[in-house]
């Protein structure tokens, strides 16, 4: 059913602009932010590797919710993204932005190939600088946009086993809160959410019990975009939200490294 441009819908478009921009969109958590900014009344462009995942959710929410849905097929890793960024947002009005591309290579950090390092780079850390770069200039000449930047707990302290991402992850905390500094007086809203565990596909390939705190991917976009207003950091669940407080600010980085550690041993 359509959704119309009234009420929590009409909010959301009004406050950022039309069309929102979700990379890493084809299932798990970026098909749920893709579908919580369509019911709040966004078109979408949706972008991922995985063509046919694309195309299938797009016409799901197409069906569902009314609004315009664009996909463009593309690994974020690719050495031209800047160029095919603007091509694809050339006739559109981006209103908001949701990097939630990821590498995650698990396993000891000695056993990770170059090749898996420098995707690591070019994914999670290349990629939302370069989007960034790209589609914040016109939302500062509005005046208006919100930009999400998918963290992780896993970047608060140092994390056993999937070193280099909780590295990436901690340089998107960082980054957000830097431009959550510089942006918000042009009138952009942007957030890191450091979530914890997510019921995502990938997490089901790499861990065969959930995590405490483990969340559904919808409760994770919907808690992160209602958050938007209160960046530079959103923790998304109750039970997060401790553990954040704990490994921030009450135990030493060895204590908050080996609490890490207990949870990242069993990933595979």
């Amino acid at each position: 059913m359509l959704d119309g441009m009234t009420g929590r819908s009409g909010v959301f478009r009004q406050s950022y602009g039309p069309f929102a921009v979700v990379v890493g969109a084809s299932e798990g958590l970026g098909a749920a932010f893709a579908q919580e900014l369509a019911s709040r009344g966004m078109d979408l462009l949706l972008l991922a590797r995985r063509e046919s995942l694309l195309e299938r959710l797009a016409a799901e929410i197409r069906s569902h919710h009314g609004v315009e849905v664009r996909c463009l097929p593309i690994d974020v890793a690719a050495s031209d993204l800047g160029q095919r960024i603007e091509e694809a947002t050339r006739d559109l009005e981006i209103g908001s932005l949701v990097y939630n591309a990821a590498f995650a290579p698990v396993g000891p950090f000695l056993e990770r190939s170059d090749e898996e390092l420098r995707r690591v780079a070019a994914v999670n850390m290349i990629g939302p600088m370069l989007f960034v770069r790209r589609l914040a200039p016109a939302m500062c000449r509005r005046g208006r946009g919100a930009i999400v930047l998918m963290s992780s707990l896993s970047g608060f302290q140092g994390s056993p086993r999937i070193a280099a991402y909780a590295a990436s992850k901690a340089f998107n905390t960082i980054l957000a809160e830097g431009l959550w500094g510089e942006l918000r007086d042009a009138g952009l809203d942007v957030v890191a959410s450091c979530a914890g565990a997510i019921r995502t596909p990938n997490f089901a390939e790499t861990s065969q019990d959930d995590a405490p705190g483990t969340l559904d991917p919808a409760e994770v976009a919907r808690r992160t975009l209602d958050g938007l207003t209160r960046g530079p950091r959103v923790v998304p669940g109750l039970l997060n939200k401790i553990v954040a407080l704990l490994n921030g600010r009450i135990l030493t980085r060895r204590a908050a490294i080996r609490l890490m550690a207990a949870n990242t041993k069993d990933l595979s």
